[in-house]
Order: structure tokens, then C-alpha cells, then sequence
């Protein structure tokens, strides 16, 4: 009868050990499906990472091209506003220097005038 009951008592062990074997290979299964789903997303963030990159640098590098553009841009109005001052300011010198010429001329003639004027003897 010792036979029989280790005989039996072995295989409950088996059955036993057999669902324990089940229950851990279903858990495998469910951490592998987990595992899975981690490496997914996970490339899928690498991924959206680099894209925001690739993006950022793209979106970097129109900003500076718009920047030095505009730099460009307003530099050359600037020059040319510069350009245009430096004209009016000629202007204005040359026109003073005629101004100034005829005031004098202007002025002298009145001096012979008044010098004109002294040299006249009343009756």
C-alpha cells in the first residue's frame, strides 16, 4: 500500500507541479506581452523624439536665415536713409554758402549806398 500512496503521492506532486508550470508560463507570457508593449512605445517615443529634433532644427535654421535677412535688409535702409541725410546736408551747406554770399553781397551794397548817401551834399 506504500507503493500505491507513494505512487499517488507522486503524481498530485506531478499535477501539482504541472499547474504550478502552467500558471508561471502564462505569467511569462503575460510579462513578454508587457515587455512587447514597453519596447513599442519606447521606439515610438525615440522616434517622436528625433522627429521634434530634426523639426527644431529645421524651424532653428529658417529663423536665422530670417533674421540675417532682415539684419540685411535693415542695415541697407539704414545706409541708404544714411546716404540720403548726407545729401540734404550738402544741400543745406551749398545753400548757406549762397545765402551767405548774397547776404554779403546784399550787405556791401548797401554800405556803397550808405557811403553814397554821406558823399551827397545838400544844397
Amino acid at each position: 500500500m506504500k507503493n500505491k500512496n507513494d505512487k499517488e503521492s507522486l503524481v498530485k506532486e506531478l499535477e501539482k507541479l504541472e499547474k504550478e508550470n502552467e500558471k508561471l508560463k502564462t505569467e511569462l507570457n503575460y510579462y513578454k506581452s508587457i515587455e512587447d508593449s514597453l519596447k513599442s512605445s519606447l521606439l515610438k517615443a525615440e522616434k517622436e523624439a528625433d522627429d521634434v529634433r530634426r523639426t527644431a532644427r529645421e524651424e532653428s535654421t529658417i529663423i536665422i536665415k530670417d533674421a540675417k535677412t532682415n539684419a540685411n535688409r535693415i542695415v541697407n535702409d539704414a545706409l541708404v536713409e544714411a546716404e540720403k541725410i548726407e545729401i540734404k546736408k550738402e544741400n543745406i551747406e551749398k545753400n548757406m554758402k549762397v545765402f551767405k554770399r548774397k547776404l554779403k553781397l546784399i550787405i556791401e551794397q548797401q554800405m556803397a549806398v550808405a557811403e553814397e548817401i554821406e558823399d551827397i551834399e545838400l544844397e
